[in-house]
């Protein structure tokens, strides 16, 4: 495409357009010049190059975008995923499903671009209008049928999937987490419900019936389609969780996963739906977690895990899984985000603690936040003494491997599949993966 609202990537001959998202484009005007753009489109000012005046670039874009490429993208099934929680793992299970059933599917999410195998990582979890449109053209290209992506509440607030019509909706589950953007609750779930008026005619809405949010993902006129333990079309019972496999039921029907714990049958209830609504073959049992999800490194005859959960509900669901597991002891590394969600430090802190044997609080992705600061938020009020503070995470996880004797398990918890760490405005290469695999 010769169009570019990122002034860093505008090569000779584009149109840049100044959109105004966390960043005011038209900031970015001259040095889209400098690079050779060759048309501006904005809201205001006159430059040295075509200039094109709209009264709201954004819309410009999307109804650009709709004109010129939506006919080649229309006949895509598109799966669209929204929730504070599963939404990675979700959208990750629906990818390896259909492909494993010659299915073609595209993934577009947190842990990246995916048709066949990975193609890159993305800077958001859900990308902006025009690299949406970028990566459905790709999919489309390479003869894919769905494609299923990752609807963060952020980008349904800034309107960035606007334009895109989708077959379905999902509802995960919703609790704090992006309270310092949202502000509230009310705030976050209606950001979340954009996405269910987004839906074609003939498409369904899949709704977590046991959220106390459900009602806001209800809507009347919609085809809508409940999960969960309480009553709705798909019931969730005879959960079962062992250290290998989960056994469940739904609909009274017998099922096998490979992942662990309650709050991941949610996340492969959502495949079964769609592998009934799509009259597939059932291959849940085969299922694998992405990467960074409840991933398990054996470590003599203990057992390591390392999962992205990093918010108070996650990281709840993860220890209370774990707890099920009958392990001897329990050891937690655990951290937060700088420069984000500041009410949710403390309770990760105090379900951390009462969750496990002994946690030791370090650093996630500082960011421009001093460190110590984000750990005193975590440990403060704390009753227990059963905690340590380790500011470096590198130090933090040697400590927890030491710390385990026999039938142990340690979680480390927050970063997942990443593998950078941020400090100040810099990302530096860290994974809690090859940390852990260098020193076992």
């Amino acid at each position: 495409m010769n169009i570019k609202i990122d002034s860093r990537k505008v090569k000779k001959g584009d149109t840049f357009i100044a959109i105004k998202y966390n960043n005011d484009g038209h900031n970015y005007i001259e040095d889209a010049i400098k690079n050779g753009a060759e048309k501006i489109v904005c809201e205001k000012g006159i430059y040295s190059v075509e200039t094109l005046i709209v009264k709201d670039t954004h819309e410009y874009l999307v109804n650009y975008l709709k004109e010129k490429y939506y006919d080649e993208i229309k006949d895509l099934k598109l799966i669209a995923i929204t929730g504070t929680n599963g939404k990675t793992t979700t959208s990750y299970l629906i990818w390896q499903m259909l492909n494993k059933l010659k299915i073609k599917c595209g993934y577009i999410g947190t842990i990246g671009f995916y048709i066949d195998k990975k193609i890159k990582n993305l800077n958001n979890t859900t990308p902006d209008i025009l690299d949406m449109y970028e990566m459905l053209l790709e999919c489309k290209n390479n003869n894919c049928k769905y494609v299923v992506l990752e609807a963060s509440s952020h980008a349904l607030s800034l309107n960035r999937l606007k334009g895109l019509l989708f077959d379905y909706a999902i509802f995960t589950n919703l609790t704090e987490d992006h309270l310092d953007y949202h502000l509230t609750m009310q705030n976050y779930a209606e950001s979340k419900q954009k996405l269910f008026k987004m839906i074609k005619n003939d498409g369904k809405a899949i709704i977590n019936i046991d959220s106390e949010y459900k009602d806001y993902f209800l809507i009347d006129g919609n085809n809508n389609i409940t999960y969960g333990v309480n009553e709705s079309n798909y019931k969730i019972s005879n959960i079962n969780v062992n250290k290998d496999k989960t056994q469940f039921k739904v609909n009274g029907k017998q099922y096998e996963t490979k992942l662990i714990g309650n709050y991941n049958i949610y996340n492969v209830t959502i495949c079964i739906i769609l592998m009934d609504l799509l009259c597939l073959d059932n291959i849940i049992s085969s299922l694998e977690a992405p990467k960074g999800r409840m991933e398990k490194i054996k470590y003599n005859d203990n057992m390591i895990v390392i999962d992205y959960a990093h918010t108070p509900d996650a990281v709840e669901k993860v220890l209370n899984t774990v707890k099920e597991l009958k392990y001897d002891n329990i050891y937690t590394i655990i951290g937060c985000g700088g420069n984000r969600d500041k009410y949710k430090r403390k309770i990760m802190g105090d379900i951390s603690t009462k969750l496990s044997d002994y946690v030791i609080f370090t650093s996630d992705n500082p960011r421009n936040e001093n460190p110590l600061d984000i750990l005193k938020d975590m440990t403060e009020g704390i009753q227990l003494h059963n905690y340590e503070i380790i500011e470096n995470r590198e130090t933090a996880i040697i400590r927890g491997i030491q710390l385990m004797q026999k039938s142990d398990i340690l979680l480390v918890l927050g970063k997942g599949h990443e593998d950078y760490q941020i400090i100040g405005d810099k990302k530096y290469d860290f994974s809690d993966e090859l940390i852990i695999h260098k020193y076992i």
